[in-house]
């Protein structure tokens, strides 16, 4: 458990008097960011009876190297009761606004990353300077099935206006947690200015003695801009649209933000106080207190993999040159920095294949995040041709070819004739046995699966499939990879489809049937929207690509016939023909094919787990909410699935 935060105080003799430094340090690396809990804050409330008591010229309030703090304990969030959760949000806007009353003027130094609680404490300063090299500035809890309860939502729009603070608090937790950099925070209004890392806080030191700087940004008592109707009026659609209704803390927030324009600062204070004792005990809160856990905690420990000392990746080739194959070879190259052959039957392909890569790296460059000789230099690392000239000195290749059984056990046979022993043959099937592409090689031992999610950079999960042959080092170095890559590992036994798959394609097999009984898309895309999922499945298929679908299918019904029947429909899809092949007249109503999909996805689960195809139910939940988007706010499948009694798996306390 980490340390509890202290606020650490020190006097620097200035020309214009004494500053009172106050850092936020819990005595652990940058790992360990620092937190509020009920200890930090007792900390806090012992320094700010000595500052409020101190001749001061000032106030700089920082954090320890590298972070300056990343919010409330969550850890002390699990089971709290209304009045817990209300007290919680007393004491925090108590402690606060005594910051703000300090005779003197204050300042943030926000020295690193800067989260929730973090963003609160210090738009309750008067300034803020903020670290050019900060990449993580939000408040991300209504991510959380939450909203910034220790005065964010009146005092966002009461410094930056209502339309930054519905987007820095509605709008970019619900785009996958969106961070804002320096610049971004500024251009929002929460930060006063950007300094250079190197004299960070001897800058904002002067910044807060200047004479000249502007008058301060911190919040006032008075009223925030008056509310336009219309903009939360076209923010209430745009959350109808994407959340159907289905999860209350944004809308919550809206309502907060909107009453900030005719409350006094302490009654906005108040209406949070009453809004988080009802959310925070609530089982979506909860649940989505669990789903963070799991992705951001237990994720994060590698569970499954083996202790066995990984290889080291100097070079990765990748077979086939077609968008995923280029997705792939973009992604070793960007996280990896490391030579990347590719490798394709036409060289035409494999040319554009190399220009799509020379062509991310030139936007990365005008987003400033690489200079041009970065970019000139990974350009160089990438090679590509129609045959293995490249691949001898790989330590790992990557296969993401055609999903045809017998194309992918010649392109390992051929590999292998290639590389040396040592080298990892990986895969990116999305249905197919790793066991039998692997079944005619000399050294089956170092073939592992490794099957990324459309779109790669976006999508965090890798599903690592392990045969009965795969040795312990080939996973180690497969899932050191897949981190270096900055993606979620988790592991699989190598069964059909996988996981995210095979559940997503069961769902599919009810929406289809209920198309080919009568219904319409518009009322299957419905059925899965009202759940909160963040795109109509429709359009998920389409992004998919229906053949890929429809060979998914095909692959689970030669092994599950009775639960994964073929549909006529899909075929269809897959030919590029948009007709619904009816096969008879039973339509039902949108809530009879939810429950008709969540019963078939708790069934599957339920399967799944009987086979062991992966360790534990934890594992089911976190691969759906990092590879097919389940919604944080619904906690894990299985959560939600037992909340509705639908799984009869057991669910994890």
């Amino acid at each position: 458990m980490t340390r509890p935060t202290e606020f650490k105080l020190s006097r620097l003799e200035t020309e214009d008097g004494p500053i009172a430094l106050v850092t936020m340090d819990n005595g652990e690396d940058w790992q360990k960011p620092n937190v509020f809990g009920p200890e930090a804050l007792q900390s806090l409330a012992a320094r700010l009876d000595e500052l409020e008591d101190a001749d001061s010229a000032g106030m700089v309030l920082t954090g320890k190297p590298f972070v300056f703090c990343a919010g409330a304990d969550i850890d002390r969030f699990y089971g709290v009761s209304a009045e817990e959760a209300r007290e919680g949000s007393r004491v925090g806007h108590e402690l606060f606004g005594r910051i703000r009353a300090l005779p003197f003027p204050t300042l943030a130094a926000i020295n690193g990353a800067c989260l929730g609680g973090g963003v609160e404490i210090a738009l309750h300063c008067d300034y803020r300077t903020i670290a050019s090299s900060v990449r993580h500035f939000a408040c991300p809890e209504v991510f959380l099935g939450l909203f910034p309860a220790w005065g964010g939502t009146q005092i966002v729009p009461r410094i930056a206006g209502v339309d930054a603070a519905i987007r820095f608090i509605v709008s970019n937790p619900l785009r996958q947690n969106r961070m804002l950099g320096a610049a971004e925070a500024q251009g929002l209004g929460l930060a006063d200015t950007v300094l250079e890392p190197a004299e960070f806080l001897d800058d904002s030191i002067a910044y807060l003695l200047d004479e000249t700087r502007p008058e301060p940004t911190g919040p006032s008592d008075s009223h925030s801009d008056a509310a336009d109707g219309d903009l939360f009026a076209k923010a209430r659609r745009q959350l109808d649209d994407s959340l159907h209704g289905a999860a209350p803390a944004p809308y919550v927030a809206l309502d907060l933000i909107e009453g900030a324009s005719k409350w006094s600062l302490e009654e906005g204070y108040a209406a949070e106080e009453d809004a988080i004792a009802e959310l925070l005990p609530g089982r979506q809160a909860q649940a989505s207190l669990y789903a963070f856990d799991l992705v951001e905690r237990r994720a994060k420990k590698d569970v499954g993999k083996p202790d066995a000392e990984a290889r080291p990746i100097r070079k990765v080739g990748i077979v086939g040159a077609g968008l995923m194959a280029s997705q792939l070879a973009t992604l070793f190259l960007r996280r990896l920095e490391v030579p990347v052959a590719i490798r394709d039957l036409d060289q035409e392909i494999v040319d554009r294949a190399v220009a799509s890569i020379h062509a991310e790296l030139e936007s990365q460059v005008q987003k400033g995040r690489y200079d041009e000789g970065k970019a000139r230099f990974l350009a160089s690392l990438v090679h590509g041709g129609t045959t293995y000239d490249h691949f001898a000195d790989c330590d790992l290749v990557l296969e993401a070819v055609f999903e045809e059984m017998s194309v992918k056990q010649q392109v390992f046979a051929e590999l292998e004739a290639v590389v040396s022993p040592e080298t990892i043959l990986a895969t990116n099937t999305s249905a197919l046995s790793v066991t039998e592409m692997a079944s005619g090689l000399e050294h089956p031992e170092r073939v592992v699966g490794l099957h990324f999610f459309n779109p790669v950079a976006v999508l965090p999960l890798v599903e690592i499939i392990r045969t009965p042959e795969t040795d312990d080092v080939s996973l180690a170095t497969a899932w050191d990879a897949a981190k270096s890559l900055r993606k979620r590992p988790v592991l699989v036994k190598d069964a059909p489809a996988f996981v995210v798959n095979r559940v997503l394609t069961r769902m599919t097999t009810v929406l289809m049937d209920a198309l080919e009984q009568g219904n319409t898309v518009e009322e299957t895309d419905e059925a899965i929207l009202r759940l909160g999922m963040p795109m109509a499945p429709s359009v998920l298929l389409q992004m998919v690509g229906p053949r890929v679908a429809n060979h998914v299918l095909e692959t689970l019904n030669e092994s599950y016939p009775d639960r994964f029947p073929l549909s006529k429909t899909l075929a269809n899809y897959a030919d590029g023909k948009e007709e619904i092949a009816v096969q008879g007249d039973n339509r039902r109503s949108v809530e009879e094919i939810q429950q008709a999909a969540l019963e078939a996805i708790a069934d599957e689960i339920h399967h799944m787990l009987d086979e062991s195809v992966v360790g534990s139910v934890e594992d089911i939940d976190t691969a759906l909410l990092l590879g097919a988007g389940w919604p944080f706010f619904l906690g894990g499948i299985s959560r939600y699935l037992d909340h509705v009694s639908l799984l009869r798996a057991p669910t994890p306390a």
